[in-house]
C-alpha cells in the first residue's frame, strides 16, 4: 500500500530508542524526511551511524529552551513541519503514593505531559502551513484503567488523553488532525524494567509477574514497537484525514493494570 507521504515532514520526541526510533524508521522507510530528537547521547550517535538520513537534535522536552533550540533545528532540517509524534516519556516511580518521592512524581509529569504541551505550542504554528498536518501524542493503556503503584504515570497518561480531545476540537476548523495511542504491554528493555520493579514490590519473580499482566489482556503476546509505528504512519497519511480525536488502542485488548 503506498501511503503518500513521500516528503512529509516529521518530527519524533524521543526518536533514537524503542518505541520512537520504530517510527522514525517506518517514516523514514516510505521517503518521510525525518528529525528526532532524545535525551540518551549514546542512542543518538548510534542512530547518526545507522540511519544517517534521520537528523537530530539533544533535548529534554521538559526543557522549554530545548525545546525552543529543538524546533529552530528541525525546521531548519526539514523546511517545515506536517507531523509531530509526542513519544518522549518516562516509566515513573513505581510506589504507593504515600511512599512516593514528590520530585518523582513531579519529573514524570513534567516530561509525559507537561512535554506534549512544550512540543506542541512551539509545532502548531507550523502544522496550520500544510497540507497534511497531524499530532499523535503517545498515552498508555494506563491512560483509561488505574495503575496501582503507578500513580503518577496514569495520571500523566489519563491528561494526554485530554489534551489529545482538547487539541483536536481546537485545531479542527486549520486542518490539523490531533490523535493519541496507547500502546498495552510493549516488547522492549522498558517494560521488562517496569514488570522487574513491580515484581520486587510484591516480592515475586518476574515470571510470575508477566504472567499476571498478560493474565489482563486477551491476547496474550507483547505489542511490537513496530505494530505502532504502522498504525501512526496511517493516520498521518492522506488516508487518515478524518481521523482526529480518537484514543487508538494497540493493547491486545488489555482491560486492566495490576
Amino acid at each position: 500500500m503506498d501511503l503518500a507521504i513521500k516528503g512529509l515532514r516529521v518530527l519524533v520526541t524521543a526518536g533514537a530508542n524503542g518505541i520512537g526510533l520504530a517510527i522514525a524508521r517506518a517514516f523514514a522507510s516510505e521517503g518521510a524526511r525525518v528529525h528526532v530528537c532524545d535525551v540518551d547521547q549514546t542512542a543518538l550517535a548510534t542512530l547518526a551511524k545507522s540511519d544517517p538520513a534521520i537528523t537530530q537534535t539533544p533535548c529534554d522536552v521538559s526543557d522549554r529552551a530545548a525545546v525552543k533550540t529543538l524546533f529552530a533545528d528541525a525546521l531548519a532540517k526539514l523546511g517545515g513541519l506536517d507531523v509531530l509524534v509526542n513519544n518522549a516519556g518516562v516509566a515513573g516511580p513505581t510506589s504507593k503514593v504515600e511512599d512516593m518521592n514528590p520530585e518523582d512524581w513531579d519529573r514524570c509529569l513534567d516530561i509525559c505531559l507537561t512535554g506534549q504541551f512544550n512540543c506542541t505550542q512551539h509545532a502548531v504554528p507550523e502544522l496550520k502551513k500544510s497540507s497534511n498536518a497531524s499530532i499523535v501524542n503517545l498515552s498508555s493503556a494506563a491512560g483509561r484503567v488505574g495503575f496501582a503503584m503507578r500513580a503518577p504515570y496514569a495520571a500523566a497518561k489519563w491528561g494526554v488523553i485530554g489534551f489529545t480531545k482538547s487539541l483536536s476540537i481546537e485545531l479542527g476548523p486549520n486542518n490539523i488532525r490531533v490523535n493519541a495511542i496507547l500502546p498495552g504491554l510493549v516488547a522492549g528493555d522498558r517494560q521488562r524494567r517496569v514488570l522487574e520493579a513491580k515484581a520486587q514490590q510484591r516480592g515475586i519473580s518476574f515470571a510470575e509477574m508477566e504472567k499476571t499482566a498478560f493474565s489482563y489482556t486477551s491476547i496474550k503476546d507483547y505489542v511490537t514497537p513496530e505494530q505502532i509505528a504502522d498504525q501512526i504512519l496511517f493516520m498521518c497519511s492522506p488516508r487518515g484525514k478524518t481521523i482526529s480525536g480518537q484514543a487508538i488502542s494497540i493493547c491486545g485488548d488489555t482491560q486492566m493494570l495490576g
